[in-house]
């Protein structure tokens, strides 16, 4: 049975560096990555979590789908200037003026832009001419939009028939570009890293493909055309964090087969833990700019476009951390596992450090045993054994000389008898 851990360190050989770890605290064995956290060995907790969450998007996704903007399904926009006869008109008032006419609500009303150039823009089904016509008359009486001369102007109110086509053709475009990526990763990997490690790389961007688009189903959250471009960036974040962490698995384990040191699960999750830190600074700051879009973009000006782009980017690039992590190494590890030569090599870790421990609890005998099992053996000082010896033999007569050990008598006694 192993009864190592995945942290890369033996219990008995590493028990002083394990103390340590323990009392340091969790930001240093964080910035020093030196195996602090079982990653991979809990590896079966991360697959239950992220699978759970895998399919709970895939389940949203099949019964509820997807918030489709209009540049998919197609309908009617219409948009008016933000500033009223009254004051600044709210997106309140245009949702009950509209429902009053029509007896429905509209898709989606949200303000666009800032200052004085605000506008309110109104997302529905497609309507008939006619309704369009009911819709501006009543916006006009009610909430008396300001033109450009500063008065109140129907003609300040305009209305456009959008066509699901061009989303359409958007989507169609993203997946024919989702595929090629693939295949492209896909053929990468494979004469980069290896085969596993390819299969693991791919997991994981469907793990963030469906996780992403997931939360937008569960959400509720509009789907538009810069939803799909920003679901294809994330897809390079994603694969470039999975990358630095499987060059310094590839470091660690090179040349693995002929040592006994480490098995190949620790040797992986050293290196998750080496490549910790860096993702999560890479993280912070990929997130700094999508940030900046979101609240900056969205909030302050009102851009409909830029809030979609960076909170799809958001989404992605956190779960993609978690993917890389906690999915992509340890699926690796599995995989790796099957090979019978790894798990030779795992054997014989076990049954070295099984006989190092043993050894360590033997009683001292005089010879070199091993010292607190860490390996080494005490040298004996064979100066200061030297000295004792001329010391003693200097200082005593010859009956306080050591005695013969009995093992040494018996043989004198036989020799004798012989």
């Amino acid at each position: 049975m192993d009864t190592t851990g995945s942290n890369g360190n033996a219990p008995a050989a590493d028990s002083g560096a394990n103390t340590a770890g323990r009392k340091s605290g969790v930001l240093h064995r964080l910035y020093t990555g030196t195996g602090a956290f079982d990653i991979v060995g809990k590896r079966k907790y991360w697959y239950v979590i992220l699978g759970l969450l895998m399919l709970a998007s895939a389940a949203s996704i099949g019964i509820k789908g997807f918030n489709l903007s209009l540049e998919f399904e197609g309908g009617t926009s219409i948009s008016m200037p933000a500033q009223g006869a009254s004051g600044q008109i709210t997106t309140e008032q245009v949702e009950s003026t509209f429902r009053d006419t029509l007896d429905e609500d509209p898709s989606s009303v949200q303000l666009v832009g800032s200052g004085g150039s605000q506008t309110v823009q109104i997302s529905t089904e497609k309507l008939s001419v006619q309704q369009v016509g009911e819709v501006k008359t009543a916006l006009y009486e009610d909430l008396r939009p300001l033109g450009a001369n500063g008065q109140p102007s129907a003609e300040a109110i305009s209305d456009s028939a959008v066509s699901g086509t061009w989303g359409n053709e958007i989507t169609r475009q993203a997946l024919i570009a989702l595929g090629v990526f693939l295949a492209l990763v896909t053929v990468f990997l494979v004469f980069y890293f290896e085969r596993w490690m390819a299969v693991g790389a791919l997991v994981a961007l469907v793990h963030d493909v469906l996780v992403t688009a997931g939360i937008y189903s569960m959400t509720g959250f509009e789907v538009s055309p810069s939803t799909v471009i920003g679901l294809l960036t994330i897809l390079g974040f994603s694969l470039y964090d999975t990358v630095v962490v499987f060059d310094k698995v590839k470091e660690n384990t090179s040349g693995l087969l002929s040592v006994t040191r480490r098995t190949y699960p620790e040797a992986a999750n050293l290196a998750v833990n080496q490549s910790l830190m860096r993702s999560i600074n890479t993280s912070v700051i990929a997130l700094l700019p999508v940030l900046g879009l979101l609240f900056v973009g969205a909030g302050l000006l009102g851009v409909g476009v830029l809030r979609d782009l960076a909170l799809v980017q958001g989404i992605g690039m956190i779960a993609g951390v978690f993917s890389s992590l906690l999915l992509a190494t340890p699926l690796l590890v599995d995989l790796k596992m099957r090979d019978p030569k790894y798990r030779a090599q795992r054997d014989k870790v076990v049954q070295r450090r099984e006989n190092r421990s043993e050894t360590s609890e033997q009683p001292d005998t005089g010879e070199d045993a091993p010292a607190g099992g860490t390996g080494e053996r005490p040298r004996r000082n064979g100066s200061a054994a030297r000295m004792a010896g001329a010391g003693a033999a200097k200082g005593s007569g010859p009956s306080e000389q050591a005695r013969p050990s009995g093992k040494a008598q018996r043989r004198a006694g036989e020799r004798r008898r012989r």
